[in-house]
């Protein structure tokens, strides 16, 4: 099934707008986001050597469906809400084993939330997303597009995890299971948190961040091979680095700079562990 419908999206997406033909394309696009809500199709997935694969026709998918989209008035009762008719909000029911508690949170069809997510307002998933079961979202916070979230998660408030649509062949951002990311933190252009790792709130991690082991003595950076990538168990809090210009000197001036300041241990644990009756 994805193989044929692969192939039928890369076909689309070489096709200008003006010769869609809606009638044959709307099936094709919506095999797609029916898989991608079922949490059978994903835009990155896990080999078995640890390695993740970007499945680069995904978001060609879902580009296309913005193509063939028209804008549609969605507005309810004091709520106005207007967006393309392909992109609506998620068709969640009972049976997903879904909390989305009531004030303000948004879920964008195309996205995938396993049973026993927990959603606290206001907090929003955007398509192409996927995010594991047990994991919880806070208020908030930010899973972008394609962006892909492991089990028992724990987003802090205001924690943001960056989307990835374009170009099409870069990687999203990948959270491992067991992770914790601290509230105000930012994670973006296709870093990698391993599992188990803490983050201390306030951490930034982007493509050209340069990540500091104190623990193991090296320097952690994106190379041409892969993304940043933060180790299985790392803690990391936010850090700073001298300026040793003679003008950054002069003014006593510093740089942001992550910092791995040990591995996870069972005192991490115990303060990273979110109470079980919460979930």
């Amino acid at each position: 099934m994805s193989t044929n419908l692969s192939a039928q999206i890369e076909a689309l997406t070489q096709t200008p707008k003006e010769d869609l033909e809606k009638e044959r394309v709307r099936p094709v696009f919506q095999a797609l986001i029916e898989g991608l809500n079922a949490g059978t199709i994903r835009a990155a997935s896990r080999e078995d050597d640890g390695t993740w694969t970007t499945h680069r026709w995904v978001k060609q998918g879902i580009l296309l469906g913005f193509r063939l989209g028209e804008l549609m008035d969605y507005s309810t009762e004091g709520f106005p809400f207007f967006d393309k008719d392909t992109y609506p909000l998620h068709p969640f029911g009972l049976n997903d084993q879904v909390r989305v508690v009531p004030g303000g949170s948004s879920v964008r069809t195309g996205s995938y939330l396993s049973p026993g997510v927990v959603c606290m307002p206001p907090m929003y998933v955007n398509v192409g997303a996927y995010v594991d079961a047990d994991t919880m979202i806070d208020s908030h916070a930010l899973v972008g597009s394609c962006a892909q979230v492991g089990k028992r998660v724990h987003l802090s408030a205001a924690a943001q995890l960056g989307g990835v649509l374009e170009p099409i062949g870069a990687r999203p951002v990948i959270i491992e299971d067991d992770v914790f990311i601290g509230g105000g933190c930012g994670i973006y252009e296709g870093c990698l948190i391993r599992e188990g790792a803490v983050l201390a709130p306030g951490v930034i991690l982007t493509g050209a961040t340069r990540l500091y082991d104190l623990v193991e003595k090296r320097v952690l950076e994106r190379t041409e091979e892969g993304p940043l990538e933060v180790p299985a168990g790392a803690v990391v809090v936010p850090g700073a680095r001298a300026v040793s210009t003679d003008f950054g000197q002069q003014h006593g001036l510093s740089l942001y700079a992550p910092v791995i300041v040990k591995y996870r241990d069972a005192i991490t644990d115990a303060s990273t562990t979110l109470e079980s009756v919460l979930r």
